[in-house]
C-alpha cells in the first residue's frame, strides 16, 4: 500500500498544502522551509498509533504542544488538519483508503485538545465520521482518536498498522560511535540511530547474513580498499558490533569496529540496512551528509536496485538539497516535491511546466529545479560584518 496524496492545513510551516507522492519522492527546498516538518507528519501519525505510550495527546505533547504544531499564519482558524490517501497501486484513480484527522484546543475551561474531525473512507464508502452522537454526549471521548484505539479501529486496522510501521532514518554517526560514553540515554523511537546495532542484532541470523552479503557488494564499490563486513557481538558483554576488514599493506592489520568507521561509511550502512529491513514507509533525511559526491550521485540508483529485489517494494520519501544526489537523471519528475517560502508560510508545488520541458530535454533535477530553491539574498552572507 502506498500514500498517494497528502493534504495539510495549519501544520507547522504549511498553512495549506496539497502534495502528490510517488513511490520515490524527493522533498527539496532551502534551509528552514519545512522539509523536516513535512516528514514529521508521517512520524506524528506513527506516534498516534504506537501500541504503548502513544495516542494523539502524547504525540502533540512530544512536539511542544499545539502552539508549536499549529502554523503561525493560522490566524482565525485554530484547527490543524491532516488528510492522507492510500492506494494499493500508484496508478489507481480512486484511493482504496482515506484518513482525515483534525484537532484543536477546546477553547474554554481546561483548554483540552479535542478531535474536531476524524473520517475514514474505504473506497467511496465512509465508515467513520466524528464527532458523532456518542462524542456529543461525552466530550471526553474527543481527546482520543479512533485510530489509536484497538477497540474502535477494527474495520480499518490496516491504517494504524501502516502508520505504526513507518521507519525514519537520520543516523548520527557520533551517537553510534560513542554509545558507551553516552550511556543509556536513548531518545524514544531512536530517530538518530543510537540503537542501529541492536536493530541488526534482533534480526534472525539467516536474514542478517543475507543482508550483510548484499551490503558487502555495495561497500566494495563505495569505500576504498574495503574487503568484508561482518556482525560480531562482544565476547564479554554481548554488545553487538559491526566489523570491517580492509585490504592493507599490513596483511595482519585485523578487523575494525564501527567506532573506527568513517561517518560516511556508517551513514551508508544505515541507508542500506533500512532499505533492506522492511516494506513499510521509509523516511530518509539528508542522506548526502558525510558522503562523497560520487557516492551521493548513486543513491537514487542504490535505492532502486535494492528495492527491485524485494518482494514488496517500500515507499521512500527523501529530504535533500544535494546537487549531487539530484543530478541523477533517473529521478522521476513526478516524485519531486518543491518547497518555497512566502509571506503566508511554505508553499508546496510539483515540477512546473517549464521545468518539465528542461527535464524532457535531458537536463537533471539539479540543473533545472534545484536552482529555483536558491535563497534570494544568499550572496549577502559573504558580506556580513
Amino acid at each position: 500500500m502506498y500514500i498517494t496524496y497528502l493534504h495539510l492545513k495549519n501544520w507547522r510551516n504549511f498553512r495549506e498544502a496539497e502534495i502528490y507522492l510517488a513511490p520515490r519522492s524527493y522533498v527539496i527546498g532551502p534551509n528552514a522551509v519545512g522539509k523536516s516538518n513535512l516528514l514529521d507528519v508521517f512520524r506524528f501519525l506513527r506516534d498516534i498509533c504506537k501500541p504503548a505510550g502513544g495516542g494523539l495527546q502524547k504525540a502533540v505533547e512530544n512536539r511542544g504542544g499545539i502552539s508549536k504544531l499549529r502554523c503561525l499564519h493560522a490566524r482565525k482558524d485554530p484547527e490543524v488538519k491532516i488528510e492522507v490517501h492510500f492506494s494499493d497501486r500508484m496508478e489507481d484513480e480512486t484511493p482504496s483508503w482515506r484518513y482525515v484527522l483534525g484537532f484543536k484546543p477546546e477553547g474554554k475551561g481546561a483548554q483540552r485538545l479535542l478531535v474536531s474531525t476524524e473520517e475514514v473512507w474505504q473506497g467511496r464508502r465512509r465508515i467513520l465520521s466524528r464527532p458523532d452522537s456518542r462524542d456529543e454526549e461525552d466530550r471526553q471521548l474527543l481527546t482520543e482518536t479512533h485510530l489509536e484505539q484497538t477497540r474502535t479501529n477494527a474495520k480499518f486496522r490496516v491504517l494504524p498498522d501502516f502508520f505504526s510501521s513507518t521507519t525514519y532514518l537520520h543516523l548520527v554517526p557520533q551517537l553510534l560511535k560513542y554509545g558507551d560514553r553516552i550511556g543509556g540515554n536513548r531518545l524514544e523511537d531512536d530517530p538518530f540511530g543510537q540503537s542501529f546495532l541492536e536493530r541488526i542484532a534482533r534480526c534472525t541470523a539467516k536474514t542478517r547474513e543475507a543482508r550483510l552479503r548484499k551490503m558487502n557488494k555495495a561497500l566494495k564499490a563505495a569505500v576504498p580498499r574495503f574487503k568484508e563486513l561482518r556482525f560480531k557481538p562482544d565476547e564479554n558483554t554481548g554488545r553487538p558490533h559491526l566489523e570491517a576488514l580492509y585490504e592493507h599493506y599490513r596483511p595482519n592489520a585485523g578487523w575494525q569496529r564501527e567506532d573506527d568507521f568513517s561517518d560516511g561509511t556508517l551513514r551508508l550502512l544505515g541507508i542500506m540496512w533500512s532499505l533492506l529491513e522492511g516494506d513499510s514507509l521509509l523516511l530518509i533525511e539528508e542522506p548526502e551528509l558525510s558522503l562523497h559526491q560520487a557516492v551521493v550521485e548513486q543513491i537514487p540508483l542504490l535505492m532502486n536496485s535494492i528495492q527491485r529485489e524485494m518482494k514488496q517494494r517500500r515507499q521512500i520519501i527523501v529530504s535533500t538539497h544535494s546537487e549531487a544526489l539530484l543530478s541523477n537523471k533517473g529521478i522521476d519528475s513526478k516524485g519531486v516535491i518543491v518547497l518555497e517560502s512566502n509571506k503566508e508560510g511554505t508553499k508546496v508545488r510539483p515540477v512546473n511546466e517549464a521545468e518539465e520541458k528542461g527535464l524532457e530535454a535531458g537536463l537533471s533535477v539539479a540543473e533545472v529545479v534545484l536552482p529555483q530553491t536558491r535563497p534570494k539574498m544568499v550572496e549577502q552572507l559573504g558580506l556580513w560584518k
